[in-house]
């Protein structure tokens, strides 16, 4: 295990602060913190965030999460065990995060939000993305630490 590089949240709180301000603005979503905390936890799946993944693998299991479903997540495209609008919303997790390998499929990735999701709820759901890319993006650059402690 590597050490932590930089105590990040202290050396620029306000920035800190601002990103968690990002977060709380989407709080009351009528997503719901179950789909919300589905996103973070695949966007961090795929950015490879240690400390996000074991953070919302845990914030899922006390919203009643069932272990199936966690552990079947990355590979949600091969199972039935998500319903057309999680299906929308992990492929548009995915396109969001995924910018570097092109823009190809982004439209049809989009359209099929329309049938599950608001205007208002696209844009949160966009924002939801787009926060915890950032939010890896610090941890995983910081080697935020993951505790050491059971998983229930």
């Amino acid at each position: 295990m590597n050490a932590p590089r930089l105590p990040w949240t202290e050396l620029l709180p306000k920035a800190y602060q601002a990103q968690a301000a990002v977060k709380n603005s989407t709080a009351g979503s009528s997503l719901g913190k179950p789909l919300m905390s589905l996103m973070d936890l695949r966007v961090s799946q795929i950015n490879g965030c240690a400390f996000c993944v074991d953070m919302h693998a845990r914030e899922l299991r006390h919203h009643g999460e069932g272990w199936q479903r966690l552990n079947s997540l990355s590979t949600w495209r091969e199972t039935t065990l998500y319903t057309a609008r999680e299906r929308a919303a992990l492929a548009w997790a995915e396109v969001l995060t995924r910018l570097p390998e092109g823009h190809a499929g982004h439209d049809g990735a989009f359209d099929a939000l329309r049938a599950h999701f608001s205007d208002q709820e696209i844009v949160e759901l966009s924002w939801t993305i787009a926060q915890i890319n950032a939010w890896n993006r610090m941890a995983v650059g910081m080697r935020a630490p993951v505790a050491d402690k059971p998983l229930v």
